[in-house]
């Protein structure tokens, strides 16, 4: 390697200097899903994206999903899927294996962390009577919930402590009975619930466009207003319109800066947290 190259590579860590002294000792709740939690090289290289950010004094908090392998282990044991306006059914024999597979996806993720020296700890919404919920919709969906409090007494230990948090979408009802939980739902409750600096959506989507498919209006920051604006001048649609409205619900609610990334491109965090424009689309509170 020459020494314009060792040279470039210099800049990049002075590029990331200012970013990393605003955001140490600061809360990171990062949503962790899509493709990254599948395809083995991007999995190993967000886990490793964490692991730097832990190192260099980040407070990051994984939560997770798993629909893919509650979908295969249901298949297995032959009961049967059932989703209601894009809700799972939950009875009570598909919420035991939610919570199995959810758990294990935690622990895979610990074990993971733990191969780059950083300690971590799977959580439910169980543990610590984390996430408290109501019945979203007891008679059509059984056992789906909704997060009504969250108690971040063991979080703020495990913080405290330098673990890193990583919590499966599993919580509890006034009786200690299990519910299943929309993992995007969990991320903001528990950034809102943290005041946290950042909240990161990773899924298999670029960002937000004012025109979806033209490259050219691809939106890297969007203020409150602007977000509501492109949900009700349908500039969104679909899928991005829920993910939008937690995006502004969360920023409403204490958290300072919440992003969308595309977690097939390795090393979205660093681009996105370390370098001046970042690649996905940034929603402020401004």
């Amino acid at each position: 390697m020459d020494m314009k190259s060792w040279q470039d590579k210099a800049k990049i860590l002075i590029e990331s200097l200012p970013y990393i002294q605003l955001f140490r000792g600061k809360t990171i709740v990062i949503k962790y899903g899509g493709s990254a939690m599948i395809d083995d090289e991007l999995k190993k290289s967000l886990i490793r994206d964490i692991a730097l950010l832990q190192s260099i004094g980040f407070k990051p908090i994984i939560v997770h999903g798993g629909g893919k392998d509650i979908d295969k282990w249901l298949e297995k044991v032959e009961i049967k899927r059932e989703f209601k306006n894009g809700l799972r059914v939950t009875d009570k024999n598909t919420m035991e294996i939610v919570e199995m597979v959810l758990n294990k996806i935690s622990k895979d993720i610990v074990g993971m962390l733990g191969e780059f020296g950083i300690c971590s700890c799977g959580l439910s919404g169980k543990d610590g009577a984390l996430l408290q919920v109501k019945p979203k919709d007891k008679e059509n969906l059984g056992f789906v919930g909704e997060v009504e409090k969250v108690d971040t007494t063991l979080l703020d230990s495990i913080l405290k402590n330098n673990f890193v948090p990583v919590i499966c979408p599993v919580g509890i009802d006034k009786n200690y009975k299990s519910y299943n939980i929309n993992a995007d739902d969990v991320a903001c409750a528990i950034a809102e619930a943290l005041n946290a600096e950042k909240l990161v959506f990773l899924s298999d989507i670029e960002g937000v466009y004012e025109e979806y498919g033209n490259e050219d209006t691809f939106v890297s920051e969007l203020s409150i207003e602007e977000a509501y604006r492109f949900i009700n001048d349908g500039k969104v649609s679909g899928g991005m319109i829920p993910k939008l409205q937690s995006c502004i619900h969360a920023i409403e609610n204490g958290v300072s800066r919440v992003h969308i990334l595309d977690g097939r491109i390795q090393h979205c965090l660093l681009l996105e947290f370390f370098t001046n424009k970042g690649i996905g689309t940034a929603i402020l509170d401004k």
